[in-house]
């Protein structure tokens, strides 16, 4: 491990630090942290609306005589991941735009008026936000560049007071952006995109429309998904119409297959991937806290994170960490985070295949935690072993690049504490 950690921190250090130094990058985790709390919240509210526990559901019904005790955790979920795009949106080009040393409320507001000038409206949570990182990018960049130009700048006369001097100052920089915002969508309604958002889901989803349940299908798929999510993008939520598509013709030819004495046909379904690949959610993040509890205990940072997420992780719920970490675009993580979904894919392909585990036929709620979702989903005892040794390899893997993100924290705080004793001094 000590030679594969002095190689990355020769050879993939460097490049990572780069580009996690890049303004855009840097503005877009800032969002997301400044978000956690929200998220968390919106997790723990998931969690409690979705316990698997046996007679859970039917126990809070009979005492509050029906789903009304949910109503507390769906209006969480509305102040939470109903509207982070928005949220992402404002906090992205507040971000940027004090990167520029420029008004960062008003960088915020104009952002927000483009968005939803796009068709934001129809995509406020969680499915609408890479056109609301992809907004707040552009809108910040406009708006710095017009704000920069003294013709577009009106001057107030001296007394008029300073919040009222810095709104014309915006007005017509403001004016334009969202103006072509505005444009943007008109052209896209000519060619009859009215919902732009729906329609990148459209473009996003259709080319694997045609799929099939096979290995290469499932380490596509064990692919596209955490690649999606590093980069903010819910990949589970994008991908979901097509594992749908998919898996409830498969769960049933199974069903149907096993009751005539046949064997199961199809081993790549949803539950195969809620099972045994996506333990504590999309990249096998379980496998990361578990390892930052075993090598990563010397970074007081991620032991917060991780005390916070392990609660909904075993749950599947994994935004925590995706943006507590942070997980979404930080370079150290993407290797592994990639690599997981496709090693544990792997194993638990051939491991159906050779007839070592039952083919997955029954579909339990994708809350159910690791390990026990797999012995439900085979009906069988080796189904749960198969998802333990998962969670295992999933550790494995995170374990070295946990101790380098620990390393590189270490290196970071004594060079801020030489640079203040420099200062000192």
């Amino acid at each position: 491990m000590n030679k594969f950690v002095e190689f990355m921190e020769k050879h993939f250090i460097p490049v990572a630090s780069k580009i996690g130094a890049q303004r855009h990058l840097v503005a877009i985790r800032d969002s997301f942290m400044i978000s956690m709390p929200l998220m968390i919240l919106g997790a723990l509210a998931v969690m409690i609306n979705n316990l698997p526990i046996p007679g859970f559901q039917e126990l809070m019904n009979s005492i509050f005589g029906g789903e009304a005790w949910k109503g507390f955790g769906g209006a969480a979920w509305n102040g939470t991941f109903a509207i982070l795009s928005v949220l992402i949106a404002f906090l992205l080009a507040y971000n940027l735009a004090n990167h520029y040393r420029k008004d960062g409320a008003a960088a915020g507001v104009i952002s927000l008026g483009s968005f939803f000038a796009l068709g934001g409206a129809l995509g406020m949570s969680s499915t609408g936000l890479f056109i609301a990182i992809i907004v707040g990018i552009i809108s910040t960049e406009i708006y710095v560049r017009l704000a920069d130009n003294p013709k577009l700048i009106i001057k107030m006369p001296e007394g008029v007071p300073p919040a009222v001097a810095k709104a014309f100052a915006s007005l017509l920089p403001a004016m334009i952006t969202i103006s072509l915002f505005a444009l943007v969508a008109a052209i896209f309604a000519g060619f009859g995109v009215t919902d732009i958002v729906g329609s990148f889901y459209t473009l996003v989803q259709e080319p694997f429309m045609g799929l099939a349940n096979s290995y290469p299908s499932a380490l596509l798929l064990a692919f596209i998904a955490p690649f999606l999510w590093f980069f903010g993008l819910h990949g589970a939520n994008m991908i979901d119409p097509l594992m749908q598509t998919i898996n409830a013709p498969a769960i049933e030819a199974n069903v149907n297959a096993i009751s005539a004495g046949k064997e199961a046909p199809f081993i790549v379904n949803k539950p195969f991937f809620d099972s045994f690949v996506n333990l504590g959610g999309t990249g096998a993040t379980i496998g990361l806290l578990i390892a930052i509890y075993l090598v990563g205990r010397k970074s007081k940072a991620n032991m917060i994170i991780a005390n916070l997420s392990i609660g909904p992780g075993i749950f599947n719920i994994n935004e925590p960490a995706m943006f507590g970490l942070p997980i979404v675009l930080n370079p150290i993580m993407f290797i592994p985070f990639i690599l997981t979904p496709i090693v544990l894919v792997t194993v638990a392909y051939f491991a159906t295949s050779l007839g070592l585990v039952p083919v997955a036929t029954v579909m339990p709620p994708w809350v159910t935690p690791p390990i026990i979702g797999g012995a439900l989903a085979t009906s069988s005892i080796s189904g749960g072993v198969l998802a333990a040794v998962n969670v295992i390899l999933s550790v494995l893997i995170y374990m070295p690049f946990v101790k380098i993100s620990v390393i590189q924290e270490e290196k970071r705080m004594a060079d801020e504490e030489a640079s203040v004793k420099a200062q000192e001094a």
